[in-house]
């Protein structure tokens, strides 16, 4: 039973392929493969007339289709250039359009390449325009620089404005604590200036009592 459901499921495998479409480049023209279904995509791929291809998207509105190579690559090529059957090839005819396709790009590229050349050439508008860009960026560049140094340097300045601050904040609790100090030395000075003229004021009231009565009987024995 499990070997009939394979051989099932091999055939409807096989049938999904053979229902693929499959589309050839007609004998008329050697056709560009492009990534993108524009007739300004990248060429990817020059396909010689014969090239089978396999469609796996809808027709587009503007006449291009998405196929793929036998090796995996997809790409996009106009539908009007291919056909449902292999075309008859002439070997000459295909090489000389090969060879004429060849002649096309290498021309293309050529142009390209004086093009690129011209924008570059000094004097030209690319290059006045590079170099004010240039120009500009430098003149940017200097004034960073520029406000980074002011930067650093009034970073700097901060700094030291802040020991000082520090500083003196520092000195003024030590003047503080020395005023704090010298106004207690001074309390107890008047303490001890205190006490002694009260013990002097003690002793001068017992002293001086005596010596009055002293003094008065001295003079009575006159």
């Amino acid at each position: 039973m499990k070997k009939i459901y394979l051989a099932f499921f091999i055939l409807l495998i096989t049938f999904g392929s053979a229902q693929a479409d499959i589309l050839y480049i007609a004998d008329d023209t050697n056709l560009a493969l492009r990534s993108a279904a524009s007739s300004y995509g990248p060429v990817t791929r020059v396909l010689p007339t014969g090239t089978s291809v396999t469609v796996v998207g809808e027709p587009l509105k503007n006449g291009f289709i998405k196929v793929r190579l036998i090796d995996g690559t997809e790409g996009y090529i106009k539908t009007k250039y291919t056909k449902k059957e292999p075309p008859e090839q002439d070997a000459k005819d295909t090489a000389s359009k090969n060879l004429a396709l060849l002649q096309n790009e290498i021309s293309t590229l050529k142009e390209q390449l004086a093009k690129a050349t011209e924008a570059i050439t000094p004097g030209t508008s690319l290059e006045k325009s590079l170099a004010t860009e240039r120009d500009q960026l430098s003149r940017e560049l200097n004034e960073i620089k520029i406000t980074a140094a002011n930067a650093v340097q009034l970073k700097e300045e901060h700094d030291l404005l802040q020991e000082r601050v520090v500083n003196g904040e520092r000195d003024l609790e030590q003047l503080k604590l020395e005023n704090q100090a010298l106004k207690d030395t001074t309390k107890q000075d008047w303490l001890l200036y205190g006490g002694a003229l009260v013990i002097i004021g003690i002793f001068l009231g017992f002293i001086l009592p005596k010596l009055s009565w002293r003094r008065k009987s001295g003079w009575d024995t006159y």
